[in-house]
């Protein structure tokens, strides 16, 4: 049985994935930086979820159906299913990778889109500086997020440039990447029962992959 510290840090976690995923907005036609589109679209989905909150809480299938919609578009499924995969991902067939992607993200938003109820307005919110290292490529947007107890945590969001703009890969919550997470998780079962089936299994809801 979990302790209350972890089951506050798993519930940080799923709360962290929601808000990485809502940094996305529905379309890429601007010139926003990452940095701006974190700052941007998570304050106003958590604004929404402010104002709504009651409908969320007594309906959570009206908050999935946000999180769907806004979301899963603007997340670069099938590039973070190949790093999830690693070398179990190598060599399988495009419609594989994209059953098994549409298969986690799907499981991860309608697990990790109730978290998002916790967290309130923008204002607990913290952009960092950018990193030197950043580039035209790949860049990494610094956060910190302030927690009903007063405190506050790191969540990075990871972005790659695509051919349809920037996407999110990637989020480490406490220097704890999902990806990371996920591969340890996932790929060991890929290798020992076949991608099929461990799609069918996340699709069922069988495996957690929370981590909690």
């Amino acid at each position: 049985m979990m302790n209350k510290t972890n089951r506050n840090f798993a519930w940080f976690r799923r709360a962290a994935l929601g808000l990485i995923l809502a940094t996305a907005s529905t379309a890429w036609t601007d010139d926003r930086t990452p940095a701006q589109i974190v700052e941007n679209t998570a304050g106003s989905i958590l604004e929404q979820i402010d104002a709504r909150r009651s409908e969320f809480q007594e309906d959570p299938d009206s908050l999935k159906m946000l999180v769907h919609e806004k979301l899963l578009p603007m997340l670069d499924q099938i590039y973070s299913a190949k790093l999830i995969l690693g070398r179990q991902g190598r060599g399988q067939p495009e419609d594989k990778l994209k059953e098994f992607a549409d298969a986690l993200s799907t499981l991860l938003t309608d697990r990790y889109s109730t978290g998002l109820l916790r967290f309130r307005s923008r204002e607990q919110m913290e952009i960092l500086p950018p990193n030197p290292k950043d580039n035209e490529r790949l860049t990494r947007v610094r956060t910190r997020v302030k927690l009903e107890n007063g405190g506050s945590a790191p969540v990075d969001y990871a972005f790659r440039k695509t051919s349809d703009g920037w996407k999110v890969f990637d989020v480490t919550v406490e220097g704890v990447s999902y990806v990371l997470t996920f591969r340890n998780q996932l790929a060991p079962k890929v290798a020992a029962e076949g991608i099929d089936k461990v799609t069918a299994d996340l699709r069922a809801g069988q495996i957690d992959v929370t981590g909690s």
